[in-house]
């Protein structure tokens, strides 16, 4: 009996020392308490919009989300009708999505283009909604721009060249064709719903930006594709097979103009407003990983994911990479063609087993075709959207 007693107090003197010692750790500081957050189990995030900047390697985080979508089921905010955008280059708008009226704000995902417009995305996703977009550093972006919509974009197709254009922008762009225009001038800031003509006036810069860090909750950066994708799986309590992919939507080398010195230089202040977004949510990137993961980590799990990748590269893929449009074997997976870019696309292995080729399949499906194949699933009583597409394509779908 007294044995049991005496074990009944070295009981509670231990738990009593083990409550206490919780408790000063939880009082140490706050950055403490901080650190000890990301060890706690978390809940992955279902709710999610995506802005979709151009050129900036969204295309991939697409068809993440739209996977992401598929696997647990959830509500994609598509477009309405035959369009494959949210409205875009108009400000969005709710009824830009198909059957808003009758969803309302039970949606999970939007992801697709669209110009924000903040209280109208807020009438269409619920308001625990978590925000992120992508930026890529303007110098190669507006090459790849002038590239991929060289025939659309009026200050594009009466230049020679990408350096051409450069060296006297406002020979070519005329402020009057600003709808037409917008992929020739600060692409980003337009896409964020400002104007992308607007004058480099510091006050107003800092404004905007820090509206954007008050509408968005994370900004990744293309260059840092794989360290984006680890922070988004830690932000979103994802797994790693939730931030896998394969590059779609890249381009041949040999249509890639290489730019001048004075070119890149002009880029800075020709797009000074995308510069000064890119060179501030660069900084805030780090700062974030470094509050977070920790570099060290980062290294680790970056090196992980591109394991994984390698892997399913191994079991997906015939050529073990990217091929150009004219080596892609089943044209339903061919990815749309635009301006001087040869948009390169993948070839599967023949022979997978039905869950295989489903895995594959969707990794490597291109925007257009991903939006048209959701879209027939969530909305199987609307009008297919007329991609202009193989009848091959339907196989999918079915």
């Amino acid at each position: 009996k007294c044995l049991v007693i005496f074990s009944l107090c070295l009981g509670l003197i231990f738990l009593s020392g083990f409550f206490h010692m919780k408790n000063k750790d939880y009082t140490i500081s706050k950055s403490h308490k901080e650190l000890l957050i990301p060890f706690m189990p978390c809940r992955a995030k279902t709710n999610v919009m995506f802005l979709k900047t151009h050129k900036t390697a969204s295309s991939t985080v697409l068809n993440i989300m739209f996977r992401f979508a598929e696997r647990y089921n959830l509500t994609v905010a598509l477009p309405a009708d035959q369009l494959v955008h949210l409205g875009y280059p108009n400000a969005f708008l709710a009824h830009f999505v198909e059957e808003f009226q009758a969803i309302g704000q039970n949606y999970n995902i939007m992801c697709n283009h669209l110009r924000f417009n903040p209280s109208e995305v807020q009438k269409v996703m619920a308001a625990n909604t978590f925000y992120f977009s992508i930026l890529r550093n303007p110098i190669p972006l507006l090459e790849s721009s002038y590239i991929y919509y060289k025939d659309t974009v009026p200050a594009f197709r009466i230049s020679k060249d990408v350096n051409e254009y450069l060296a006297s922008p406002m020979k070519y762009y005329h402020p009057a064709d600003y709808k037409q225009n917008i992929y020739a001038r600060n692409i980003m800031w337009f896409d964020f719903g400002y104007d992308n003509n607007a004058e480099d006036n510091k006050k107003y810069i800092q404004a905007v930006l820090k509206e954007i860090e008050q509408n968005f909750h994370l900004i990744l950066i293309a260059e840092y594709f794989d360290e984006s994708m680890i922070l988004l799986k830690h932000t979103l309590c994802w797994d790693l097979d939730d931030v896998v992919y394969f590059k779609l939507n890249s381009r041949s080398q040999d249509t890639v103009q290489t730019l001048t010195p004075e070119s890149e230089e002009q880029i800075k202040a020709w797009c000074s407003l995308d510069w000064k977004l890119y060179l501030h949510f660069n900084q805030s990137f780090w700062r974030r990983i470094e509050e977070t993961i920790g570099l060290e980590e980062l290294e680790k799990e970056v090196s992980r994911l591109q394991m994984r990748q390698k892997e399913l590269m191994e079991t997906c893929l015939l050529d073990q990479e990217a091929v150009g449009k004219d080596h892609i074997k089943n044209k339903a997976l061919l990815p749309f063609q635009s301006g001087d870019a040869n948009i390169l696309g993948y070839n599967l292995k023949q022979d997978l087993d039905n869950r295989t080729l489903r895995t594959c399949q969707k990794m490597v499906m291109p925007e257009l075709q991903y939006t048209s194949y959701l879209y027939a699933v969530q909305h199987p009583h609307k009008k297919r959207k007329q991609l202009g597409l193989p009848l091959l394509w339907t196989t999918f779908q079915e």
